[in-house]
């Protein structure tokens, strides 16, 4: 083997001790830079705390009750009750149309109120309806029986009764000797002359005797032979209707016997509130009580169907819906405490309560939004429907827990971090935060403690300060 000459040896080795010596510089400069850099973080030693967690959103404020009135039918105003700012009570006139300019219709419903109502109070007062149905049932009922005894069947006599038929053969007997008697006396003027009264008396009495005698052997003809097919039909279909006469009037007896039928009141009282509702298209009434927010046209100003003539609220009661993302909706519960403040009063901070949630959620571009209302308490004239609310609900007090600033927390690889200074040097630690304010998230997990020094300013990139990476 060849030896290694001294030179060689002596020259690498050098080489080395110099590699050694820029190294280590290299390292001690890093460790120095990482020292100066982080000696310019701004840190806070972690502590516990109590934290007041929130959900903000932004709402409008609106009144208890709303409403937009509108004119019902043409016409021109003649008369304004008020004006805006005036508090209203419930169907209080708030404006009419002239009658002149009102259509027929409108104005020929004054006079059919008049007979709705006196028919109404009819109904209402009289026994007149039940006597009548009464007197109807008994007509029918008369009828009834009438028409059974005069009613003839197939295959019988018209008349089964023989005293009825002996009178009718002792009618056609009289009647024989009656013709009889009137031709032996008409004969005794047969030499007379055609113009002499006495023939003529004559002849009128044996014309009505063989008239008579007709009379009687057709009135005996009828009691005793059976009737043909026409006469059953006819005696039948009589029968049939009058007893269908007799079933409706007995109906309607039992309908009104214990008096007027409740129906016929209801009727009566539609037929009154259609007619006056006719009548109400001509004026502009308060449906609940509030105030006079914005009034539209003057006394004079001709009106179309569907104009504007009012906007009405109830400023007795504030709200202020608002829209939660479905991530937080599981943390809202009614009764939960809300600050609020206004852009449009500043300074001012009023306080409320959350008085309705939303079951069911709605989608708009994909994300999901939960509506939850807020009642305004002890809120003053500066609120007005209309204005826009920042809200701040209140949905924990956590009293004595681990947190750390919002703003020392990073998103790194869809895991929120923070970053620890451990002797001197910036480390990533994983946490795992539950409830927030609009300051402090409250940390549920992660290795970190109470004494711990938080970086508050981290750059957006700290991986050339890791030490071994996440903790």
């Amino acid at each position: 083997m060849k030896k290694i000459k001294k030179s060689k040896i002596i020259t690498w080795s050098i080489v080395a001790a110099v590699v050694l010596v820029i190294i280590a510089i290299i390292v001690i400069s890093n460790i120095n830079a990482q020292k100066e850099a982080a000696a310019a973080y701004q840190t806070q030693v972690l502590e516990k705390t109590d934290i007041t967690a929130i959900v903000g959103a932004t709402g409008s404020v609106r009144a208890n009750q709303s409403a937009t009135l509108t004119w019902q039918t043409n016409g021109r105003i003649e008369e304004l009750s008020v004006k805006v700012g005036d508090k209203v009570k419930t169907d209080q006139v708030l404006a009419s149309l002239a009658e002149s300019s009102l259509s027929q219709s409108i104005i020929l419903a004054q006079s059919d109120l008049v007979t709705a109502k006196r028919d109404l109070e009819n109904l209402l007062n009289s026994d007149k309806a039940r006597s009548q149905a009464e007197l109807d049932l008994a007509n029918a009922k008369e009828n009834y029986d009438k028409v059974r005894w005069y009613a003839v069947y197939d295959g019988q006599p018209r008349e089964s009764d023989q005293d009825v038929i002996d009178a009718a053969r002792a009618r056609v007997v009289l009647a024989e000797d009656t013709v009889e008697d009137a031709e032996r006396d008409y004969n005794g003027y047969a030499e007379a002359s055609d113009n002499d009264p006495a023939k003529a008396r004559s002849l009128k009495a044996l014309a009505l005797a063989r008239q008579e005698l007709q009379d009687a052997k057709l009135a005996l003809d009828h009691y005793t032979n059976a009737p043909n097919t026409k006469e059953v039909s006819i005696s039948q279909g009589e029968i049939a209707v009058a007893k269908a006469q007799l079933d409706d009037a007995q109906r309607e007896y039992d309908r009104l016997k214990e008096g007027t039928d409740p129906e016929d009141i209801a009727a009566a009282k539609a037929r009154v509130a259609a007619i006056e509702a006719t009548m109400n298209l001509a004026k502009i009434t308060a449906p609940f009580a509030g105030t006079i927010t914005n009034s539209s046209g003057k006394v004079g100003d001709l009106v179309t169907s569907n104009s504007p003539a009012f906007r009405v609220d109830d400023l007795s009661k504030m709200f202020v819906d608002v829209d939660i993302p479905e991530v937080d909706i599981n943390r809202i519960k009614v009764g939960q405490e809300v600050t609020l403040t206004f852009d449009a009063i500043p300074s001012t901070e009023y306080q409320g309560r959350v008085s309705e949630v939303a079951r069911v959620g709605t989608s708009d571009s994909g994300a999901v939004n939960f509506k939850v209302t807020i009642e305004v308490l002890k809120f003053d004239k500066q609120v007005m429907p209309g204005m826009t609310a920042a809200v701040n609900i209140v949905v924990s007090d956590l009293k004595d827990v681990l947190a750390v600033p919002n703003r020392a927390v990073r998103l790194m690889n869809g895991e929120r971090v923070v970053y620890l200074l451990k002797n001197g040097v910036p480390t990533m630690v994983e946490i795992e935060i539950g409830s927030s304010s609009d300051t402090l998230s409250e940390v549920v997990s992660g290795d970190i403690k109470p004494g711990d020094t938080l970086i508050l300013n981290p750059a957006t990139d700290m991986s050339s300060f890791f030490m071994g990476g996440p903790q």
